[in-house]
């Protein structure tokens, strides 16, 4: 394995603690899952901000359909 330095927030680093302390298992260990989960996680497709049909909802467009919106 290699070694990596990182830096938490306080408050973060506490929870770290006692989530490892919980699982019973080490701090490193639990950031090593944690980075692994996220790494694996399938990306989002987009949704209407992000891009879509030609004339679809877009974020440049979105004004426009959203215009009455909350309206009475």
């Amino acid at each position: 394995m290699k070694r990596t330095t990182i830096y938490l927030p306080e408050e973060m680093k506490a929870r770290l603690e006692a989530e490892a302390a919980r699982r019973q298992i080490t701090e490193s260990e639990l950031i090593r899952r944690a980075v692994d989960n996220e790494l694996h996680r399938r990306p989002r497709r987009g949704g209407i901000l992000s891009g879509g049909p030609a004339d679809g909802i877009t974020g440049a467009n979105l004004h426009e359909h959203m215009e009455g919106f909350g309206e009475r």
